[in-house]
């Protein structure tokens, strides 16, 4: 290229780009937005500054999981701990103190929230645990599928990351600013993921341990060694986490001690998967009525990646050892014919000795008179939890291959797990999945990657869309029945009409899809408005440095 050619490409380049930014919105105006919708979420939808999932704009009803009163707050995500999240990650885009006060406000509701022994349960009311055991005995006990809220246990809970959300939040907010009203707090979550551990190394569902609620047939499964929901990942990460930035030296034991639960819990041949959960015998077990005793092929899937991951932060090749066989079995447990089982390419569950596959379903109208039941016969499958799933074989195998073919001494060179290696936390959390875990989390810290060509549009549509109120209307795509009082256990026992549906009859409070949704106020949404709006202020930040 001459040097008139190079001279006129580079002006040429500048004026596009300067025209780019020119047209782009303009930063103040995403700062207002940002701002706006914020201060909405804070003053107006959090109660003393927790959170539920969506709310009717006239906050009449609110949902998390189920249907809420006005002074729960949930800790599941995207729920309280998550607008903290998001609220950290704005300030660091923004550098206003707005946010890191809005995080405080949070950082409340979740210490409010905090269990004695340290974790967190589904959900927490600022009216007392009298009016959150009523709740339990009302609408937690008539949802049907949902049987984890038809009993009160009264303690703390590794599910659905309620706990590692919570903990992981915690211990942003302090190394932010090493405010010490928030170590103790923090202290008392790192205790509870150490105190709760087996000697095994494995964790429970809940702690301190319970077993109130038995089934007819199997025992209460919430002290069962768990991977159902990532329990055990995610409690490996949040310690990696402490390890990292709080020089934690004593939880390093137990995370290598977590990491060889899952050598320690595959099956032996024939059937070298895992299970969802483990008794203290180490023996698959039954959770959940539509949980049974099985081994599961997502589980084993997960878990496989699990120890690649593994086998990255640690260099030892026991993690990798037995992965072939554990893929083998899944492509032999592969369908041919799949119109059976919607499409999807696997068994869900598989019973143990006999490898045969189990299929759940049910019958029944309600919690009172509904019954969940498993056979061999595929089809007729449950819309809220599958009897089958896709399992990706291919990419399991190269995942595997791929470890395989790291250089030995470069394995482990960057893992967090090396006295000789110290990682930050990443500056943003909610614009994707944050792990320790996993060796890419590097390339998460020091950038945001934009798959998205349309950041700008989004972005003015977000501005415009904000209403006057200074919320984003949102379709809530779901919505439950009201509750309606105890239903008869003796009518409907032999109904077949909700076999394949998200609900029951009346008298069920589980969530279920509407087909002409209501406009409201979505916590999930508002997080993910912000993160667009978050990704457009940084990258903008970079070509408008890039430019000068």
């Amino acid at each position: 290229m001459s040097r008139i050619n190079r001279a006129i490409f580079f002006l040429t380049l500048c004026i596009a780009t300067c025209s780019s930014l020119a047209e782009a919105p303009a930063r103040e105006k995403i700062l207002n937005t940002m701002k706006t919708a914020s201060q909405f979420m804070l003053e107006k939808a959090s109660y003393r500054g927790g959170f539920v999932w969506s709310y009717l704009p006239d906050f009449s009803r609110q949902w998390g999981e189920l249907e809420a009163k006005r002074t729960m707050i949930w800790l599941q995500p995207p729920g309280t701990a998550s607008v903290g999240h998001l609220m950290l990650d704005a300030y660091h885009a923004t550098g206003d103190e707005f946010y890191y006060q809005g995080a405080q406000k949070i950082a409340a509701a979740i210490i409010y929230a905090q269990h004695p022994s340290g974790g967190w349960n589904y959900v927490a009311d600022y009216a007392g645990e009298a009016s959150l055991k009523e709740w339990y005995a009302t609408i937690g006990k008539q949802a049907w599928r949902l049987e984890e809220f038809q009993h009160y246990y009264g303690n703390a809970t590794f599910d659905d990351m309620g706990t590692a959300e919570a903990a992981k939040f915690l211990l942003r907010l302090y190394l932010e600013k090493r405010d010490k009203q928030y170590r103790d707090p923090l202290n008392k979550a790192i205790d509870f993921v150490v105190n709760s551990q087996y000697a095994i190394g494995g964790w429970p569902q809940r702690f301190p341990l319970l077993h109130n609620h038995p089934y007819p047939d199997h025992p209460d499964y919430a002290s069962f060694i768990t991977f159902n929901d990532d329990v055990a990942a995610e409690n490996i990460d949040f310690l990696l986490m402490c390890y990292q930035t709080l020089g934690e030296a004593r939880v390093r034991e137990p995370i290598i001690r977590a990491m060889n639960t899952f050598i320690v819990t595959q099956q032996g041949q024939p059937q070298p998967g895992w299970a969802l959960q483990y008794t203290t015998e180490l023996q698959p077990a039954a959770a959940r009525s539509y949980e049974p005793r099985s081994l599961h092929t997502p589980t084993t899937a997960e878990n496989i990646m699990q120890l690649i991951k593994f086998y990255r932060l640690t260099g030892d090749s026991k993690f990798l050892a037995r992965i072939p066989e554990a893929i083998h079995w899944l492509e032999s447990l592969q369908i041919a014919d799949t119109s059976s089982i919607e499409g999807r390419t696997h068994p869900a569950f598989i019973e143990v000795g006999t490898g045969k596959a189990i299929y759940t379903h049910r019958r029944g109208s309600n919690s009172a008179n509904g019954e969940y039941y498993q056979d061999y016969v595929a089809g007729n499958m449950l819309a809220h939890y599958k009897s089958a799933a896709d399992i990706p074989v291919d990419a399991l195998r190269k995942a595997y291959a791929d470890a395989l073919a790291i250089p030995k001494d470069e394995v482990n060179r960057n893992s967090p797990l090396r006295e000789s290696v110290r990682i930050a936390l990443p500056q943003y959390f909610t614009l994707g999945k944050i792990s320790f875990s996993d060796l890419n989390f590097r390339a998460q810290s020091r950038r945001i990657k934009n798959d998205d060509e349309s950041l700008e549009k989004k972005s003015a549509t977000l501005i415009s869309d904000l209403n006057a109120s200074g919320y984003w209307p949102t379709p809530l795509f779901y919505t439950t029945n009201p509750y309606r009082g105890k239903p008869s256990a003796k009518a409907g026992r032999d109904d077949n009409r909700y076999a394949n549906t998200m609900v029951g009859d009346k008298w069920d409070t589980s969530p279920y899809p509407v087909s002409n949704p209501v406009m409201g106020i979505s916590t999930g949404a508002y997080i993910r408005n912000m993160g667009t709006l978050i990704r457009y202020l940084t990258e903008n930040a970079l070509a408008e440095t890039a430019v000068k």
